[in-house]
């Protein structure tokens, strides 16, 4: 593995490339470092969702969810290299069925909204379906394992039963349920 950050301000970047954890130096705008920004800005939103009250279980599902999403970036920053194990893509797989078996069945589609918790949760979906998007966006240009891809797909499934959960916890006083689209709302603004 590559030598871990002694100094950040390097100025190695001021001509529009920077290095992967190979050594090698790509443009800042190559398909692998978008990919890679869009799993850090996860791995970020993750962590302000963290900063809200949570159930014990959530709280520590995310951690270890920060905690692979930082392989998953470690992976992409390193062509070839593999650091997250399909052991954790099976681990998302128990999660999103043991919190989903809790949950009602759903009447509509529903909106992202709720809790703050909630609704941050469903700003994480949102970021992991981009960084899905670009991650599998990468793969049609270089090879890229299988793990990231789906591990990103299984996650932002978990993050939207997690909203449920979140809503349900009603942690703020401020939720309770889902908050569904209703589409006879909409008809009656167009008479």
């Amino acid at each position: 593995m590559a030598n871990r950050l002694s100094q950040i301000a390097t100025r190695t970047g001021d001509d529009g490339t920077t290095g992967l954890g190979d050594g090698s130096r790509v443009p800042k705008n190559h398909l692998r470092v978008q990919a890679m920004g869009d799993v850090d800005e996860l791995n970020s939103q993750l962590g302000v969702l963290l900063a809200e009250p949570l159930p014990e279980d959530v709280r520590e599902l995310l951690i270890t969810i920060q905690h692979e999403l930082f392989n998953l970036g470690g992976e992409l920053c390193m062509p070839g290299y593999a650091l997250l194990k399909m052991d954790a893509v099976l681990r998302l797989d128990q999660a999103l069925a043991d919190h989903n078996a809790n949950l009602p069945r759903l009447k509509e589609f529903i909106l992202p909204a709720g809790t703050r918790s909630a609704a941050i949760a469903h700003v994480c979906r949102t970021v992991a379906r981009r960084a899905e998007r670009a991650v599998v966006t990468l793969a049609g240009a270089e090879p890229i394992n299988e793990a990231p891809r789906q591990y990103l797909n299984r996650l932002s499934d978990l993050l939207f039963v997690l909203a449920r959960v979140l809503n349900r916890a009603n942690l703020d006083g401020l939720g309770g349920d889902d908050v569904y689209w209703h589409s006879e709302r909409l008809k009656q603004q167009g008479d």
